[in-house]
């Protein structure tokens, strides 16, 4: 009777089952909630079946192993941001919308970057890139200047979202406020040999009112600028 009772208070203690069918979505949503709460070494195949009060065979019935279930995460997050675009916009304007887009997503999802460049072309980073062209195309860029040019723009939206993503990391382990940790900085920049480092001197008097994102939309503004001089250049030499 004893062994009896001891086996019931076990299962009683067990955790309890899933009754309802997973689907792939929901385990891609329940990973994208670890990743943003704890990060990426804390997506484990143990965690998500924990998360989902199920086992492991349901895990990979829909996807095949965690590389693939990294992946998956990171196309939920961008997918919308490259395809749900305005048909009417101006293809400038749609440009500026994407990078922003994309800019904002790693910023709060700051595992993204490290996903668009761990392989050489994941499928996300192809759809950024087709994105991105085709909007280039609207402007009417030589398709012999679109690759360049598309390249340019990605790497730059990568690059500085990546930078500003780590920032924010920063600014969460040092547990200051934004305006103290700008402030922080400023006065280590300050430190700085004037002689050597005279732009940092004063770029650290602006510092305090520095905003990421708008320094961000005026990088695009400027290659986008940039690609158009180069595209008038270009006509400008071909007309006899």
């Amino acid at each position: 009777m004893r062994d009896r009772m001891e086996v019931m208070a076990t299962k009683s203690q067990r955790a309890p089952r899933r009754t309802e069918a997973l689907s792939r979505d929901v385990i891609v949503k329940a990973a994208t909630e670890i990743l943003d709460a704890e990060g990426e070494d804390a997506l484990t195949l143990r965690a998500l079946t924990a998360r989902l009060t199920t086992g492991y065979g349901a895990i990979y019935h829909h996807l095949a192993d965690r590389d693939d279930l990294l992946a998956a995460a990171t196309d939920h997050v961008i997918a919308r941001i490259v395809t749900d675009l305005a048909v009417d916009a101006e293809p400038q304007e749609t440009l500026r919308v994407v990078a922003l887009g994309l800019f904002d997503a790693i910023v709060a999802h700051p595992w993204i970057g490290s996903q668009l460049t761990r392989e050489p072309w994941p499928p996300t980073l192809l759809d950024i890139y087709e994105s991105v062209s085709e909007q280039l195309q609207a402007l009417d860029v030589p398709q012999r200047a679109v690759s360049a040019s598309a390249g340019v723009l990605v790497d730059y939206i990568l690059g500085v979202a990546g930078q500003n993503a780590a920032n924010a990391r920063a600014l969460v382990n040092s547990k200051m406020d934004r305006s103290t940790f700008l402030a922080t900085v400023a006065a280590q920049w300050a430190q700085l040999d004037p002689v050597r480092y005279p732009s940092m001197h004063k770029a650290g008097t602006q510092l305090r009112e520095h905003d990421d994102r708008e320094q961000f939309l005026a990088g695009i503004d400027l290659i986008l600028a940039g690609i158009e001089t180069v595209n008038r250049a270009g006509k400008d030499r071909s007309v006899p």
